[in-house]
Parts: C-alpha cells; sequence; structure tokens
C-alpha cells in the first residue's frame, strides 16, 4: 500500500523549513511521497496579509523544485473541503489504496485542540509531529498529549506509524530548522 504525508497549512509562504520536515518525514516514516497541501484558507488564520493562492501554489512548487517525491496541491480547493477532518475524510474515500499520515510541527500540536473534529483527525489517520523552533515547544502540557498519550509511538518505532492500529501518533525530534513563514512575511514589511 502506498503511503502519503500530508502537509497541509497556508504555506504563506512556503519555504526550506516545510522542506526540511518533508524530508525528514520521508525518511523516517518510510514514506513513499509527501504532498503540500496549500489551503485556499486557513479557518483559524485571518485573511489579512494572505496572499491569493495562486501564489502561494507558486512560491511552494518553486520551494520544492523538482523533488520526485513531494507534490505541491490545492486538492482541498478541488475537494470543496475547509476542515483537517473533512480533508481527510474525502482523501480516504477519493484514494482508498492509500495509507495517508498527517504531518504537523509541534507548534500545530499546541493548538491542535482547537481543529474542527480535533479528536477525529487522530482516529482517522496516523499523525507525524515534527519539532518545530523552539524545541519541543511545551508540549508536556498539551491537550492532544493528555487525549492519546497510550498511543503514543516512540521516535525509534516510527516507520510502523503508517500501518499502526489507530489512532496513532510519534513526535519526531529532528534538527530544527528556524525558518518561519510569520518571520520571512515581516522581514518583507521592512523592505517596503
Amino acid at each position: 500500500m502506498t503511503a502519503i504525508g500530508l502537509l497541509g497549512g497556508s504555506f504563506n509562504p512556503a519555504h526550506e523549513g516545510h522542506l526540511h520536515i518533508s524530508l525528514y518525514a520521508l525518511k523516517l516514516l518510510g514514506l513513499d511521497a509527501v504532498w503540500w497541501m496549500v489551503s485556499p484558507q486557513n479557518p483559524l488564520k485571518s485573511t489579512n496579509g494572505m496572499a491569493p493562492l495562486a501564489e502561494r501554489l507558486a512560491g511552494a512548487e518553486k520551494v520544492v523544485g523538482r523533488h520526485p517525491r513531494i507534490r505541491v496541491t490545492d486538492i482541498e480547493r478541488h475537494l470543496g473541503t475547509r476542515y483537517t477532518a473533512d480533508t481527510v475524510a474525502a482523501l480516504k474515500t477519493r484514494f482508498p489504496q492509500v495509507r495517508f499520515v498527517w504531518l504537523m510541527g509541534t507548534d500545530n500540536l499546541l493548538q491542535v485542540h482547537r481543529w474542527q473534529e480535533w479528536e477525529k483527525i487522530y482516529r482517522s489517520v496516523p499523525i507525524a509531529v515534527l519539532d518545530r523552533p523552539p524545541r519541543g515547544n511545551n508540549i508536556k502540557s498539551c491537550r492532544a498529549l493528555e487525549r492519546f498519550r497510550d498511543r503514543l509511538l516512540p521516535q525509534d518505532e516510527a516507520a510502523r506509524l503508517k500501518n499502526a492500529r489507530l489512532p496513532a501518533w510519534t513526535i519526531l525530534h529532528i534538527p530544527l530548522n528556524s525558518q518561519s513563514a510569520t518571520a520571512i512575511r515581516e522581514t518583507r514589511k521592512l523592505r517596503i
């Protein structure tokens, strides 16, 4: 069965940090590919300062370059989904032969409990959380860890995540890449 990592987000803009975690996910999780799902609009983010979807897609494609196993897509726009739980359900229906793994940074782990039907996501797909600065992001107090602590795989078992009984998730402590979309946008403002 093909295993594909799903990295969703605004990608406003895409940067080397996204590529960094994608490459580690491919390696440590034994994935066949990673899809960058550029969201038309993250429901938890303001539209202020949000670049048009076409611009964000083009920026993501530039960062990915010709990497053969990373694909940039606006599939949520085509599916007509807005929330991750709905997107995952639609993808599993459309591609029943694929084992999807949700990828996110520790920064998102801290607020995943604010996502629409967040517990359903944990029960629908394996989840890999990759370190983002600052290291660990104080995840010991996050609601997801409290709720699904007993389903957390140690990092040295991460390669079996894609085939694990759900819910299943892991936290990958990888070398940090300090790039962030927020910092890039702030630097661009200063240049204007």
